[in-house]
């Protein structure tokens, strides 16, 4: 039998339907399944017959557990070992995946119909990418969204650092240091999802999308969410959070008195230093828009990319799964690096953002 593609692109009555199809594997996405999913996204900005599009993900598990991380566990362990430096990150399988990733998470930013994104499930890293920056973000009671980056050795990117400075209250900050998940509810106080549909009402929902319009089907099925468990901890959070360097942060947790706070510091203090300082410093530095944030997070993505912990972190919760990662700084010398990371690349392989595209054949 043969196998089926790994983005199934549909047209149902006005609806263009995009599906992530890799279940096994949460719809992890690569290279060639970001291109497919650019071209038809392009294809019906300017086409007539399309009134809006609906991305969802392949099985019951999730949208999209984010990139091909097998892939880019290869790249960094050669980049790490002695052979890297900015052109050969740039020229690898990954550099070039993330460059025509971050060029579609702009393209979504601006797209021109409503864009329906099923946050449904495990969402996280790229599925972030493809759903947050959209105009019409559902969340279920089964969404579980999170950028867990610094968990591998890496950094938000997908546009993340952009969203998450931009949360109030430290709230972005916690989830980006933390690394860990939030519910759909959460996401919707943080901003980063505008509707709440019960899982179990998707597929009504989604016939809802085709007979009778978006706005129609948002009005039938979009229900007031439960409440969000981080926003009850808002107020030790934006104190805690708010501190200047990694360590600080860590020890105003552990100074709140919680058991959820003490929880947090545990959970930082156990990620790679190098991942949380350059992570701070992104959502600090908030950069004036998408765009920006997209050429900053690709330099830093290069630079990660020839870091050890970048290997390492993967080899550790990803393919050996022992958990136990020997990260190569602390947090003092991680902060030193910080200039070096976040350093222009080489002119030639600064990324490149096509940002009129789908606007200029929207307007043909």
């Amino acid at each position: 039998m043969t196998d089926q593609p790994t983005v199934l692109i549909d047209v149902v009555g006005r609806i263009g339907q995009v599906t992530l199809n890799r279940p096994a594997s949460i719809n992890a996405l690569d290279h060639s399944m970001a291109l497919a999913m650019h071209d038809a996204l392009r294809a019906w900005a300017n086409d007539p017959a399309i009134e809006a599009v609906v991305v969802a993900g392949a099985g019951e598990r999730g949208l999209c557990v984010g990139g091909d991380i097998a892939a880019i566990h290869r790249d960094a362990s050669k980049l790490s070992s002695g052979g890297g430096d900015d052109a050969a990150a740039a020229e690898s399988p990954s550099g070039r995946f993330w460059a025509d990733e971050y060029r579609l998470n702009l393209d979504i930013s601006t797209y021109p119909k409503p864009y329906v994104a099923i946050m449904d499930g495990i969402v996280m890293g790229g599925g972030v990418g493809i759903s947050a920056h959209g105009n019409t973000r559902v969340v279920t009671d089964r969404t579980r969204l999170g950028m867990p980056e610094v968990g591998i050795g890496f950094v938000p990117d997908v546009g993340g650092t952009f969203l998450l400075s931009g949360v109030p209250d430290e709230l972005g900050t916690f989830a980006a240091l933390t690394g860990g998940t939030l519910s759909g509810a959460d996401a919707i106080v943080m901003g980063l999802a505008d509707h709440y549909v019960p899982a179990e009402n998707l597929d009504a929902f989604r016939d809802a999308i085709v007979s009778d319009g978006v706005d129609a089907a948002v009005a039938r099925y979009a229900v007031t969410p439960p409440a969000s468990a981080l926003d009850s901890e808002r107020d030790w959070i934006r104190e805690a959070f708010a501190a200047d360097t990694v360590s600080e942060i860590i020890e105003r947790c552990r100074a709140v008195g919680v058991e959820s706070a003490d929880r947090a510091a545990d959970r930082i203090a156990s990620k790679s230093p190098a991942s949380l300082a350059a992570t701070l410093y992104a959502l600090r530095h908030r950069d004036s828009d998408l765009a920006a944030a997209l050429r900053r997070e690709y330099r830093v993505s290069l630079r990660f990319l020839q870091h050890s912990d970048m290997a390492e972190g993967i080899r550790a919760q990803v393919i050996d799964k022992d958990r136990a990662p020997a990260w190569t700084s602390d947090h003092a010398s991680a902060a030193a690096t910080l200039d070096a990371v976040f350093a222009p690349l080489p002119a030639r392989y600064e990324l490149s953002l096509d940002t009129t595209t789908v606007q200029e054949e929207s307007n043909v």
